[in-house]
């Protein structure tokens, strides 16, 4: 059979449209709670996408601007820790047990968001790095601003509350990124340990500001 038939035939049974949300959840498909989103390739994604690798290139310039697309959204699994925090604070739970309670519940779920965060933050490229610092950069503005909340409504403010977030975005992201290596029946004793860190930052910022006044 002549080559071009044989690709026309090999194909014919492949999407003719698919959608940039396509491309982005079959590489999610890829990837595990292991494998770097570098070690992706554009015909392999292609594949599981169910499109012809030519097709790829109406949604994404190359693998690389796929990969940061995919770290974008996967900062969309930190801000839903935020609001699952606020739900579990009216459900009563404890404001700090509740929210790294939120953040494990993301590090485990089946949809491998915030895996990505997690596993690029520390073994990626410098670009994908990048793209991981901005996505804490928002969820920490996110955290001050709601610290800022509780805490004053509480009467108990934290001396500046935008590095008592970085502290604790960097703790539970370097805890969560261990949480990957690590079977999940551990999970209680990494809550348990992620909670009295986090409150360690939040006494400790209590004191300075109550020292420096």
């Amino acid at each position: 059979m002549p080559q071009a038939a044989a690709n026309d035939a090999s194909e014919a049974g492949r999407k003719s449209q698919i959608s940039r949300d396509d491309l982005l959840a079959a590489a999610l498909r890829l990837l595990g709670p292991h494998r770097s989103v570098s070690s992706l390739g554009l015909r392999e994604v292609a594949r599981e996408a169910d499109i012809a690798p030519n097709s790829f290139y109406r949604h994404f310039r190359d693998i690389d601007e796929l990969a940061v697309a995919l770290i974008e959204l996967s900062g969309e699994a930190l801000r839903k820790v935020v609001d699952q925090a606020r739900v579990n604070v009216v459900s009563g739970h404890a404001v700090v047990r509740g929210s790294v309670e939120a953040f494990m519940s993301q590090v485990r779920s089946e949809d491998g968001l915030l895996q990505v965060l997690l596993r690029e933050g520390t073994a990626g490229s410098d670009a994908f790095k990048r793209a991981v610092d901005r996505q804490l950069d928002f969820f920490e503005e996110e955290l001050r601003v709601e610290l800022v909340r509780l805490t004053e409504a509480a009467d108990q403010p934290l001396h500046d509350p935008a590095v008592a977030a970085k502290a604790i975005t960097r703790l539970i992201f370097a805890m969560g990124a261990h949480a990957l290596d690590r079977p999940i029946e551990d999970d209680a004793e990494l809550i348990h340990q992620m909670t009295q860190m986090v409150t360690m930052i939040l006494l400790g910022s209590r004191h300075l500001r109550t020292r420096l006044g």
